[in-house]
Protein backbone atom coordinates (compact mmCIF):
# COMPACT_ATOMS: atom_id res chain seq x y z
CA UNK A 1 0.00 0.00 0.00
CA UNK A 2 1.14 3.56 -0.66
CA UNK A 3 2.12 6.33 1.89
CA UNK A 4 -1.08 8.36 0.19
CA UNK A 5 -3.26 5.76 0.99
CA UNK A 6 -1.96 4.75 4.36
CA UNK A 7 -1.69 8.85 5.29
CA UNK A 8 -5.28 9.62 7.58
CA UNK A 9 -7.90 10.36 5.19
CA UNK A 10 -8.40 14.41 7.36
CA UNK A 11 -4.17 14.46 7.05
CA UNK A 12 -4.25 14.46 3.26
CA UNK A 13 -5.16 17.68 0.29
CA UNK A 14 -8.02 17.24 -2.02
CA UNK A 15 -7.56 18.46 -5.23
CA UNK A 16 -10.27 18.49 -7.69
CA UNK A 17 -10.54 17.72 -11.42
CA UNK A 18 -13.68 19.40 -12.49
CA UNK A 19 -15.23 20.74 -16.31
CA UNK A 20 -17.04 19.89 -19.21
CA UNK A 21 -18.30 16.46 -20.24
CA UNK A 22 -15.96 14.40 -22.56
CA UNK A 23 -12.77 17.47 -21.32
CA UNK A 24 -10.37 14.87 -20.74
CA UNK A 25 -10.60 14.63 -16.85
CA UNK A 26 -10.85 10.70 -16.24
CA UNK A 27 -7.73 10.50 -18.72
CA UNK A 28 -5.75 13.52 -17.42
CA UNK A 29 -6.31 11.65 -13.77
CA UNK A 30 -4.73 8.43 -15.64
CA UNK A 31 -1.79 10.59 -16.55
CA UNK A 32 -0.99 12.28 -13.33
CA UNK A 33 -1.34 8.80 -10.98
CA UNK A 34 0.45 6.84 -13.70
CA UNK A 35 -1.79 4.25 -13.61
CA UNK A 36 -5.50 3.12 -15.35
CA UNK A 37 -7.90 4.18 -12.31
CA UNK A 38 -11.16 5.72 -13.82
CA UNK A 39 -13.06 4.18 -16.91
CA UNK A 40 -11.89 6.62 -20.22
CA UNK A 41 -14.58 6.59 -23.01
CA UNK A 42 -15.58 9.23 -26.12
CA UNK A 43 -19.25 8.90 -24.41
CA UNK A 44 -20.06 12.12 -22.95
CA UNK A 45 -20.98 11.65 -19.20
CA UNK A 46 -18.69 8.47 -18.21
CA UNK A 47 -17.58 9.79 -15.05
CA UNK A 48 -20.80 10.07 -12.76
CA UNK A 49 -20.13 10.06 -8.93
CA UNK A 50 -16.85 11.28 -7.55
CA UNK A 51 -14.24 8.80 -8.31
CA UNK A 52 -11.28 9.29 -5.28
CA UNK A 53 -7.69 8.43 -5.78
CA UNK A 54 -4.63 8.69 -3.17
CA UNK A 55 -1.13 9.80 -4.52
CA UNK A 56 2.20 10.98 -3.05
CA UNK A 57 2.57 14.02 -4.84
CA UNK A 58 5.75 15.11 -3.78
CA UNK A 59 7.19 17.47 -2.34
CA UNK A 60 3.14 18.52 -1.12
CA UNK A 61 2.75 15.28 0.35
CA UNK A 62 -0.15 12.78 0.17
CA UNK A 63 -3.12 14.10 -1.71
CA UNK A 64 -6.65 12.36 -2.76
CA UNK A 65 -7.38 13.77 -6.28
CA UNK A 66 -11.39 13.46 -7.37
CA UNK A 67 -12.47 13.08 -10.92
CA UNK A 68 -15.56 14.69 -11.19
CA UNK A 69 -18.66 14.66 -13.55
CA UNK A 70 -18.77 16.66 -16.28
CA UNK A 71 -20.50 20.11 -15.01
CA UNK A 72 -22.18 20.74 -18.20
CA UNK A 73 -24.37 17.91 -17.16
CA UNK A 74 -27.96 17.89 -18.42
CA UNK A 75 -31.35 16.28 -17.06
CA UNK A 76 -32.53 15.80 -13.51
CA UNK A 77 -29.88 13.06 -13.06
CA UNK A 78 -27.62 15.39 -14.44
CA UNK A 79 -27.78 18.32 -12.36
CA UNK A 80 -27.55 16.04 -9.47
CA UNK A 81 -24.16 14.68 -10.47
CA UNK A 82 -23.30 18.67 -10.51
CA UNK A 83 -24.71 18.88 -7.41
CA UNK A 84 -22.10 16.22 -6.35
CA UNK A 85 -19.20 17.84 -8.04
CA UNK A 86 -20.06 21.12 -5.99
CA UNK A 87 -19.61 19.37 -3.00
CA UNK A 88 -16.47 18.11 -3.92
CA UNK A 89 -15.24 21.24 -4.49
CA UNK A 90 -16.64 22.84 -0.87
CA UNK A 91 -13.75 20.55 0.44
CA UNK A 92 -11.32 20.73 -1.70
CA UNK A 93 -8.06 22.69 -1.51
CA UNK A 94 -6.88 23.01 -5.36
CA UNK A 95 -8.35 22.43 -8.55
CA UNK A 96 -7.65 21.13 -12.13
CA UNK A 97 -9.96 23.03 -14.26
CA UNK A 98 -10.21 20.73 -17.02
CA UNK A 99 -10.43 21.85 -20.86
CA UNK A 100 -10.89 20.27 -24.29
CA UNK A 101 -9.53 21.07 -27.47
CA UNK A 102 -12.65 23.26 -28.13
CA UNK A 103 -11.25 25.96 -25.80
CA UNK A 104 -12.57 28.20 -23.13
CA UNK A 105 -16.56 28.66 -22.89
CA UNK A 106 -19.24 30.16 -20.63
CA UNK A 107 -19.20 27.35 -18.50
CA UNK A 108 -15.24 27.62 -17.86
CA UNK A 109 -15.76 31.43 -17.40
CA UNK A 110 -18.60 31.03 -14.53
CA UNK A 111 -16.46 28.24 -12.52
CA UNK A 112 -13.44 29.95 -12.57
CA UNK A 113 -15.15 32.80 -10.93
CA UNK A 114 -17.07 30.78 -8.72
CA UNK A 115 -13.55 29.29 -7.54
CA UNK A 116 -12.19 33.27 -7.01
CA UNK A 117 -15.36 33.46 -4.75
CA UNK A 118 -14.83 30.71 -2.75
CA UNK A 119 -10.58 31.67 -3.00
CA UNK A 120 -10.04 28.28 -3.82
CA UNK A 121 -6.14 27.96 -5.56
CA UNK A 122 -7.03 25.96 -9.37
CA UNK A 123 -5.08 25.62 -12.57
CA UNK A 124 -6.11 25.65 -16.07
CA UNK A 125 -5.36 22.79 -17.84
CA UNK A 126 -5.99 23.19 -21.75
CA UNK A 127 -6.04 19.11 -22.55
CA UNK A 128 -6.10 17.58 -25.47
CA UNK A 129 -3.42 19.80 -27.27
CA UNK A 130 -3.00 16.62 -30.09
CA UNK A 131 -5.60 18.07 -31.53
CA UNK A 132 -6.14 21.63 -31.09
CA UNK A 133 -3.30 23.98 -28.79
CA UNK A 134 -5.22 27.00 -26.66
CA UNK A 135 -6.16 29.75 -28.98
CA UNK A 136 -5.03 33.59 -28.98
CA UNK A 137 -7.65 34.78 -27.52
CA UNK A 138 -7.65 32.12 -24.47
CA UNK A 139 -4.30 32.84 -23.94
CA UNK A 140 -4.86 36.53 -23.62
CA UNK A 141 -8.06 36.00 -21.52
CA UNK A 142 -6.07 33.76 -18.72
CA UNK A 143 -2.89 36.52 -19.21
CA UNK A 144 -6.13 38.87 -18.30
CA UNK A 145 -7.33 37.65 -15.83
CA UNK A 146 -4.18 36.24 -14.11
CA UNK A 147 -4.69 32.79 -14.27
CA UNK A 148 -2.13 30.12 -14.36
CA UNK A 149 -2.34 27.27 -16.94
CA UNK A 150 -0.63 24.62 -18.57
CA UNK A 151 -0.54 21.83 -21.86
CA UNK A 152 -1.63 18.63 -22.00
CA UNK A 153 -1.81 15.23 -23.93
CA UNK A 154 -3.07 12.31 -22.46
CA UNK A 155 -2.98 10.70 -25.72
CA UNK A 156 1.06 11.79 -25.86
CA UNK A 157 1.52 11.00 -22.31
CA UNK A 158 3.02 15.02 -22.19
CA UNK A 159 2.42 17.12 -19.61
CA UNK A 160 1.60 15.41 -16.19
CA UNK A 161 5.07 16.58 -14.70
CA UNK A 162 4.59 20.20 -15.81
CA UNK A 163 1.08 20.51 -13.51
CA UNK A 164 2.11 18.27 -10.58
CA UNK A 165 5.17 21.22 -10.42
CA UNK A 166 2.47 23.71 -11.11
CA UNK A 167 0.15 22.53 -8.56
CA UNK A 168 3.10 22.24 -5.69
CA UNK A 169 3.52 25.86 -6.62
CA UNK A 170 0.31 26.98 -6.60
CA UNK A 171 -0.57 25.31 -3.26
CA UNK A 172 -1.13 27.54 -0.18
CA UNK A 173 1.76 28.18 2.29
CA UNK A 174 -0.48 26.14 4.92
CA UNK A 175 -0.11 23.25 2.49
CA UNK A 176 3.10 22.76 2.37
CA UNK A 177 4.18 22.75 5.91
CA UNK A 178 2.45 20.82 8.82
CA UNK A 179 1.28 22.81 11.79
CA UNK A 180 1.54 21.66 15.44
CA UNK A 181 -1.14 20.10 17.18
CA UNK A 182 0.07 20.52 20.57
CA UNK A 183 4.23 20.78 19.78
CA UNK A 184 4.25 24.31 20.25
CA UNK A 185 3.54 24.21 23.77
CA UNK A 186 6.03 22.17 25.35
CA UNK A 187 9.95 21.22 23.70
CA UNK A 188 12.05 17.84 23.54
CA UNK A 189 13.26 16.31 26.79
CA UNK A 190 9.49 17.77 28.20
CA UNK A 191 6.68 15.35 29.70
CA UNK A 192 3.22 15.49 27.76
CA UNK A 193 1.03 13.55 30.06
CA UNK A 194 -1.73 11.78 27.86
CA UNK A 195 -5.24 11.09 29.64
CA UNK A 196 -7.25 8.60 27.54
CA UNK A 197 -10.70 7.06 28.51
CA UNK A 198 -11.61 3.49 27.39
CA UNK A 199 -15.36 3.03 27.77
CA UNK A 200 -17.69 1.90 25.40
CA UNK A 201 -16.69 4.33 22.36
CA UNK A 202 -13.48 3.48 22.57
CA UNK A 203 -12.36 1.32 19.74
CA UNK A 204 -11.20 -1.91 20.45
CA UNK A 205 -7.47 -2.50 20.67
CA UNK A 206 -6.65 1.13 19.44
CA UNK A 207 -6.72 4.48 20.10
CA UNK A 208 -8.20 7.43 18.12
CA UNK A 209 -6.91 9.04 15.43
CA UNK A 210 -6.14 12.55 17.96
CA UNK A 211 -4.77 10.89 20.51
CA UNK A 212 -2.44 8.70 18.16
CA UNK A 213 -1.28 12.20 16.43
CA UNK A 214 -0.92 13.30 19.43
CA UNK A 215 0.94 10.67 20.63
CA UNK A 216 3.30 10.89 17.24
CA UNK A 217 3.96 14.42 17.47
CA UNK A 218 5.47 14.15 21.09
CA UNK A 219 8.42 11.43 19.99
CA UNK A 220 8.89 13.40 16.78
CA UNK A 221 9.91 16.59 18.83
CA UNK A 222 11.72 14.19 21.15
CA UNK A 223 9.45 14.93 24.13
CA UNK A 224 8.95 11.99 26.72
CA UNK A 225 5.16 11.05 26.27
CA UNK A 226 2.89 9.39 29.29
CA UNK A 227 -0.21 7.31 29.06
CA UNK A 228 -2.68 6.83 31.54
CA UNK A 229 -6.52 6.32 31.86
CA UNK A 230 -8.58 9.13 34.14
CA UNK A 231 -8.84 6.36 37.14
CA UNK A 232 -4.44 6.09 37.11
CA UNK A 233 -4.11 9.87 36.50
CA UNK A 234 -3.35 10.94 40.41
CA UNK A 235 -1.24 7.90 41.03
CA UNK A 236 0.81 9.07 37.61
CA UNK A 237 1.02 12.78 38.80
CA UNK A 238 2.18 11.35 42.32
CA UNK A 239 5.04 9.60 40.92
CA UNK A 240 6.01 12.19 38.49
CA UNK A 241 9.44 14.30 39.87
CA UNK A 242 8.63 17.29 37.85
CA UNK A 243 5.31 18.30 36.70
CA UNK A 244 3.98 17.61 33.29
CA UNK A 245 4.52 20.18 30.68
CA UNK A 246 1.11 19.65 29.22
CA UNK A 247 -1.76 17.51 30.22
CA UNK A 248 -3.91 16.65 27.56
CA UNK A 249 -7.34 14.63 28.11
CA UNK A 250 -10.55 13.23 26.16
CA UNK A 251 -13.36 16.00 26.59
CA UNK A 252 -15.52 13.81 28.09
CA UNK A 253 -13.34 13.12 31.33
CA UNK A 254 -12.29 17.21 31.15
CA UNK A 255 -14.38 17.48 34.80
CA UNK A 256 -12.58 14.74 36.86
CA UNK A 257 -9.32 16.12 35.43
CA UNK A 258 -9.45 19.24 35.78
CA UNK A 259 -9.73 18.64 40.01
CA UNK A 260 -6.86 16.21 40.16
CA UNK A 261 -4.76 18.23 37.86
CA UNK A 262 -3.02 20.81 40.13
CA UNK A 263 -3.98 24.81 38.67
CA UNK A 264 -0.28 25.43 37.90
CA UNK A 265 -0.10 22.45 35.05
CA UNK A 266 -1.20 23.66 31.75
CA UNK A 267 -4.32 21.76 31.03
CA UNK A 268 -6.07 21.20 27.47
CA UNK A 269 -8.20 18.44 25.59
CA UNK A 270 -7.54 16.57 22.46
CA UNK A 271 -10.68 17.93 20.70
CA UNK A 272 -9.49 21.54 21.87
CA UNK A 273 -6.30 21.02 20.25
CA UNK A 274 -7.94 20.00 17.09
CA UNK A 275 -10.29 23.02 17.13
CA UNK A 276 -6.98 24.91 16.12
CA UNK A 277 -5.23 22.48 13.70
CA UNK A 278 -8.20 22.03 11.77
CA UNK A 279 -9.88 24.64 12.26
CA UNK A 280 -9.85 28.67 14.34
CA UNK A 281 -9.52 28.34 17.96
CA UNK A 282 -11.00 31.71 18.59
CA UNK A 283 -14.14 31.00 16.70
CA UNK A 284 -14.70 27.86 18.56
CA UNK A 285 -14.73 29.40 21.70
CA UNK A 286 -16.64 32.24 20.74
CA UNK A 287 -19.54 29.73 19.18
CA UNK A 288 -19.53 28.07 22.59
CA UNK A 289 -20.62 31.12 24.21
CA UNK A 290 -23.68 30.88 22.53
CA UNK A 291 -24.87 28.05 24.68
CA UNK A 292 -25.77 30.57 27.70
CA UNK A 293 -28.49 32.49 25.18
CA UNK A 294 -30.50 29.23 23.85
CA UNK A 295 -34.02 29.19 24.25
CA UNK A 296 -37.25 26.96 24.28
CA UNK A 297 -37.72 25.55 20.84
CA UNK A 298 -34.09 26.91 19.25
CA UNK A 299 -32.92 24.15 16.99
CA UNK A 300 -28.93 22.80 17.35
CA UNK A 301 -27.08 20.84 14.85
CA UNK A 302 -25.14 18.19 15.24
CA UNK A 303 -22.06 17.96 12.37
CA UNK A 304 -20.20 14.78 12.50
CA UNK A 305 -17.35 14.28 10.22
CA UNK A 306 -17.36 10.28 9.95
CA UNK A 307 -20.12 8.20 9.49
CA UNK A 308 -20.80 5.27 11.95
CA UNK A 309 -22.76 3.01 14.09
CA UNK A 310 -24.41 4.93 16.82
CA UNK A 311 -23.88 3.75 20.27
CA UNK A 312 -26.17 4.16 23.85
CA UNK A 313 -23.96 6.59 24.55
CA UNK A 314 -23.03 8.10 21.13
CA UNK A 315 -21.09 11.58 21.95
CA UNK A 316 -23.07 13.78 19.23
CA UNK A 317 -26.06 12.08 19.05
CA UNK A 318 -27.10 11.25 22.62
CA UNK A 319 -24.59 12.83 25.47
CA UNK A 320 -24.11 16.28 24.02
CA UNK A 321 -27.84 17.14 23.65
CA UNK A 322 -28.21 15.24 27.24
CA UNK A 323 -25.74 17.98 28.65
CA UNK A 324 -26.94 21.11 26.69
CA UNK A 325 -29.86 20.52 27.32
CA UNK A 326 -29.27 19.85 31.68
CA UNK A 327 -27.14 23.27 31.08
CA UNK A 328 -29.64 24.96 29.89
CA UNK A 329 -32.47 23.98 31.32
CA UNK A 330 -34.87 24.32 27.74
CA UNK A 331 -36.72 22.32 25.53
CA UNK A 332 -34.61 22.06 22.57
CA UNK A 333 -34.09 20.40 19.02
CA UNK A 334 -31.17 18.58 17.98
CA UNK A 335 -30.45 17.40 13.90
CA UNK A 336 -27.42 15.34 13.18
CA UNK A 337 -25.55 15.34 9.77
CA UNK A 338 -22.56 13.23 8.60
CA UNK A 339 -19.86 12.64 6.28
CA UNK A 340 -19.42 15.51 3.60
CA UNK A 341 -23.52 16.54 4.14
CA UNK A 342 -24.14 19.96 5.73
CA UNK A 343 -27.35 21.50 5.13
CA UNK A 344 -27.59 25.22 2.97
CA UNK A 345 -30.23 26.37 5.39
CA UNK A 346 -28.03 27.28 8.19
CA UNK A 347 -29.95 29.93 9.74
CA UNK A 348 -32.58 27.91 11.30
CA UNK A 349 -30.13 27.01 14.05
CA UNK A 350 -29.19 28.95 16.93
CA UNK A 351 -25.66 26.92 16.70
CA UNK A 352 -23.46 24.32 15.18
CA UNK A 353 -21.50 21.72 17.33
CA UNK A 354 -18.94 20.30 15.30
CA UNK A 355 -16.92 17.48 16.08
CA UNK A 356 -13.41 17.53 16.21
CA UNK A 357 -13.00 16.96 12.59
CA UNK A 358 -10.18 14.41 12.41
CA UNK A 359 -11.63 12.67 9.54
CA UNK A 360 -12.07 16.05 7.32
CA UNK A 361 -9.13 18.09 5.77
CA UNK A 362 -8.82 21.62 7.31
CA UNK A 363 -9.89 23.30 4.14
CA UNK A 364 -13.20 21.89 4.42
CA UNK A 365 -14.22 22.78 8.11
CA UNK A 366 -12.68 26.33 7.62
CA UNK A 367 -15.21 26.65 4.39
CA UNK A 368 -17.86 25.40 6.79
CA UNK A 369 -16.57 28.15 9.93
CA UNK A 370 -16.77 30.72 7.15
CA UNK A 371 -19.93 29.85 5.92
CA UNK A 372 -21.84 29.47 9.38
CA UNK A 373 -20.19 33.41 10.03
CA UNK A 374 -21.96 34.65 7.02
CA UNK A 375 -25.21 33.25 7.73
CA UNK A 376 -24.44 34.67 11.26
CA UNK A 377 -24.81 30.85 13.00
CA UNK A 378 -22.11 30.60 16.26
CA UNK A 379 -19.95 27.35 15.50
CA UNK A 380 -17.63 24.87 17.96
CA UNK A 381 -17.08 21.92 18.10
CA UNK A 382 -17.38 18.84 20.52
CA UNK A 383 -14.35 19.78 23.12
CA UNK A 384 -14.87 23.36 23.46
CA UNK A 385 -18.44 22.99 23.88
CA UNK A 386 -17.96 20.04 26.38
CA UNK A 387 -15.53 22.36 28.41
CA UNK A 388 -17.44 25.12 28.23
CA UNK A 389 -20.76 23.29 29.92
CA UNK A 390 -17.68 22.01 32.57
CA UNK A 391 -17.56 25.54 33.51
CA UNK A 392 -13.41 24.75 32.50
CA UNK A 393 -13.20 26.49 29.04
CA UNK A 394 -11.09 29.62 30.22
CA UNK A 395 -8.39 26.58 31.70
CA UNK A 396 -8.45 24.43 28.63
CA UNK A 397 -8.31 27.53 26.31
CA UNK A 398 -5.03 29.17 28.00
CA UNK A 399 -2.16 27.14 26.75
CA UNK A 400 -3.03 28.17 23.49
CA UNK A 401 -2.83 32.12 24.73
CA UNK A 402 -0.79 34.34 22.91
CA UNK A 403 2.19 34.59 25.10
CA UNK A 404 3.57 38.37 26.18
CA UNK A 405 5.58 39.47 23.46
CA UNK A 406 4.43 37.50 20.88
CA UNK A 407 1.77 37.89 18.19
CA UNK A 408 -1.52 36.17 18.49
Amino acid sequence: MSIANRAPRGSRHTIALIGRRNAGKSSLLNLLIGQQVTIVSDRPGTTTDPVAKGYELLPLGPVTFYDTAGLDDEGELGQLRVAASRKVLYRADMALVVVDDSGLTEYERHWMSELNQLKLPFLLVFNKTDLAGPSAADRAYCDDHNIPYQLASCTQNEGGDAIKLALYELAPAELKCTPPLLGDLYGPGDHLLCVVPIDMAAPVGRLILPQVQVLREALDRGALATVVKESELKQALAMMTTPPALVVADSQVIDEVDRLVPGHIPLTTYSTAFARFKGDLPIMIEGAEALDSLAHGDRILIAEACNHHAQDDDIGRVKLPRWIRRYSGKELNFDVVAGHDFPDDLEQYKLVVHCGACMQNRNEVMRRLRECQRRGVPITNYGVAISKLQGVLDRIAQPFAPKPGKAA
